[in-house]
């Protein structure tokens, strides 16, 4: 299992900025180790965000994604104590889901 997500939720006059920073290798499937052989892909495919259990964010991610990735949105009407939730799925089946207050 990966590396839990660093997940930052602030609310700012009705609105919530939410800064999320996942661990994740992020390959390609285009590299070569140091015998020369490719380095499998392996990178997430999914993402999705919920505000108290109601989607806010999907996407789609493929290889041109940088190593541990970070991502910021914002989501309106959230307030202080609301729950975000953050998930990811990979191409190799593993997923994670992390969650974090507004603060």
């Amino acid at each position: 299992m990966a590396d839990p997500m660093r997940i930052r939720a602030q609310a700012v006059a009705g609105n919530a900025t939410v800064r999320v920073l996942m661990s994740h290798e992020m390959e390609t499937g285009q590299r070569r180790d140091a015998a020369g052989k490719i380095i499998p892909a392996w990178h997430i495919t999914e993402v999705s965000a919920t505000h108290n259990g109601k989607q806010v964010l999907s996407a789609e991610w493929g290889t041109g994604i940088a190593k541990n990735p970070f991502l910021q949105f914002n989501i309106k009407g959230a307030k202080v104590g609301d729950k975000i939730s953050i998930a990811w799925k990979d191409n190799r089946g593993d997923s994670r889901t992390d969650e974090a207050t507004v603060v």
